[in-house]
């Protein structure tokens, strides 16, 4: 039997020097991506040039990204909630260093494939509201394959408004059936906040929570509450739900990649819970969402993120 939140992580269990989160392949059983969170207050992170490809995604703040004898600015955004931000693609073989005030993850993933370096601004990011009634989420496409030229990343972000369902119905991507399932790690990482416009204390301890269990690909079982920094890692195995509580806000930035040379997110439901997508057809979506952002006109669409 796998031992109870074997993969999950809370805030500062992974920390290594300047960085307060790091996952990559000196995890057991860890092989396809990677994630960075740092804090910065001024002051520089570097990362040196290897077989690997990046996007930096600011959390909350400004940033600015040296890569190739140039800089690329990053507005970001003020909170995880504020809508999607600007990001920058760092292909493989590429170093780079980030600077500025505020929160920023960097999403990794091993490839020799070199694809070139991209910026995509804000008002470039898909967004797109899924689900609907309680299941409705709002989720920003900046690294899927349809946004951005990468050769292994799939990374993307959701936010679920309180009260609210994601990831939702629970499903997997451990196994490759061709035009069906790819095989994808995943990470994910969370933020939580009082819901918009609540009158919280200092105090509030805002969560969620978020559960995993065993599939044919491999026993796990992740039954955790969820709060800002903490991560979870899907090697294998159903996932989901991520809920957000009645009275907080929940966030979560995904990053995957596996094995496979195609690139591409293909996931399978769990058979005993595919029929509430049923209940969706027909039903308004949360009018919370789209939460103010710049980016182009939501779309919507039906998959389990």
């Amino acid at each position: 039997m796998a031992e109870h939140n074997e993969w999950f992580f809370p805030r500062g269990a992974l920390s290594d020097r300047w960085w307060e989160s790091v996952v990559d392949d000196s995890l057991d059983g860890w092989q396809h991506t990677g994630l960075r969170v740092a804090e910065l207050a001024g002051n520089a992170v570097e990362l040196p040039a290897g077989e690997v490809e990046r996007i930096v995604v600011p959390l909350a703040g400004s940033f600015a990204v040296g890569h190739e004898g140039k800089t690329t600015h990053l507005a970001g955004r003020s909170s995880v909630f504020d809508g999607p931000t600007d990001v920058v693609y760092v292909g493989a073989g590429v170093g780079l260093t980030i600077s500025g005030f505020g929160r920023v993850a960097v999403a990794e993933a091993p490839t020799r494939v070199r694809k070139p370096s991209a910026y995509i601004a804000k008002s470039e990011v898909p967004v797109e509201l899924r689900g609907a009634g309680r299941d409705t989420r709002q989720v920003h496409n900046f690294g899927t394959p349809g946004a951005l030229d990468a050769a292994a990343l799939i990374v993307c972000e959701v936010i679920t408004p309180a009260g609210n369902w994601s990831s939702h119905p629970a499903h997997k991507h451990d196994e490759d059936v061709p035009g069906h399932e790819s095989r994808l790690e995943e990470i994910y990482y969370f933020e939580a906040a009082p819901v918009r416009g609540a009158s919280a204390p200092p105090t509030a301890d805002a969560f969620g929570s978020f559960a995993t269990y065993r599939s044919p690909g491999g026993d796990i079982e992740t039954n955790a509450l969820v709060r800002t920094g903490d991560v979870a890692l899907v090697p294998f195995g159903y996932h989901g739900p991520a809920v957000a509580a009645p009275e907080y806000d929940l966030y979560y930035l995904n990053v995957m990649a596996g094995p496979g040379e195609e690139r591409a997110w293909l996931i399978s439901d769990d058979p005993r819970q595919a029929w509430l997508r049923t209940t969706w057809e027909g039903a308004e979506q949360d009018p919370r969402l789209p939460y103010a952002t710049n980016a182009t006109t939501p779309t919507t669409e039906g998959a389990a993120r």
